[in-house]
């Protein structure tokens, strides 16, 4: 495991082996000297990674006094597997609700609240975390959720039905046509470029399956948004041209969450945590700390429910 002090912060890095023999790469954000607010477990978009893209993120979290920590899926980063790569994306949900649900369990983070925290195809994924474990989460902050794939990064029906065709043969092949996502999520030229020099994060077309399984999963979730119902706030920009705004205005209005917010940006892309402006960015994460800090206030409803239900458990006895 390695270590560094950072201001105000401890970092570690680490891998764990998944049930498929996989070694995948985990890092930690830890406040120095002090008990973490709660913990935040952060979802990395499609063809990014956690310890370099979403590192200026955990330090800000980091910094306001959460415990944040990260994975790199499968084919993803530093993890094994194909580059850019995913199997199924069943095996991305189950290798992070493992790493995920281990470190919430662990003695010292057991009475923590825990949120999640999703980006683009990692929004898909924290909502598809919470399918899994209904009333296990205590919130998700949604940035520009892949609920639904925009029509300027999705191909036409006949391609969609001729490419899920050839998943049964070429699964691997960089072959969907697409626009270069770099080029249409981050607006700001210089952060485009790091993301282009970061040896972790997949460059190419997107392959046959991961296409697939990315459509899959945004079509499920399209259909299923009533079934989300823990407290969420959805951050969108007005000019993102990778997700539908309209998607995250649909999850919203049809989620049956008893806490919920919407917060629009205009004249924001895509990638609202590191791809805008400086003044951007503050206003963003003042939105993403206030929302935590406000329900971190409040105190955790989820334990005084358990604390409850065992009390009535031995009442009962």
């Amino acid at each position: 495991m390695a270590a560094q002090q950072l201001d105000g912060i401890t970092y570690e890095e680490d891998f764990l082996f998944n049930s498929r023999g996989m070694n995948l790469f985990t890092c930690k954000w830890l406040p120095k000297d002090k008990e973490p607010k709660a913990l935040i477990f952060i979802c990395h978009g499609y063809a990014m990674e956690c310890s370099i893209t979403m590192n200026s993120t955990a330090i800000r979290l980091a910094k306001a006094g959460f415990a944040v920590y990260g994975i790199d899926y499968e084919g993803h980063g530093k993890s094994d597997g194909l580059q850019g790569y995913i199997t199924s994306f069943d095996f991305v949900v189950d290798d992070c609700s493992n790493f995920f649900t281990d470190i919430s369990e662990r003695k010292e983070n057991r009475n923590k609240m825990r949120y999640l925290l999703g980006e683009s195809m990692g929004g898909a994924l924290a909502l598809l975390l919470h399918r899994k474990k209904p009333d296990y989460w205590d919130g998700a902050v949604l940035v520009a959720p892949m609920c639904k794939l925009a029509d300027d990064v999705k191909p036409s029906p006949l391609v969609i039905n001729i490419l899920t065709k050839l998943c049964n043969f070429i699964p691997t092949w960089k072959i969907v046509p697409t626009q270069d996502i770099i080029d249409v999520a981050f607006k700001v030229p210089e952060i485009r470029n790091q993301i282009r020099t970061n040896p972790y994060c997949y460059k190419g077309k997107p392959r046959l399956n991961t296409g697939h399984e990315l459509l899959r999963i945004s079509l499920d979730l399209e259909q299923r948004l009533d079934e989300v119902s823990l407290p969420f706030i959805i951050l969108h920009g007005e000019e993102d041209r990778v997700t539908e705004m309209s998607a995250s205005e649909q999850l919203y209005g049809k989620a049956s969450s008893w806490d919920k917010s919407l917060k629009r940006y205009p004249e924001m892309w895509h990638g609202l945590l590191y791809g805008e402006t400086d003044e951007n960015i503050d206003v963003v994460f003042g939105d993403i700390i206030g929302w935590l800090d406000e329900r971190c206030a409040l105190g955790n409803s989820r334990i005084e429910k358990q604390l409850k239900a065992e009390c009535d458990d031995l009442q009962i006895k």
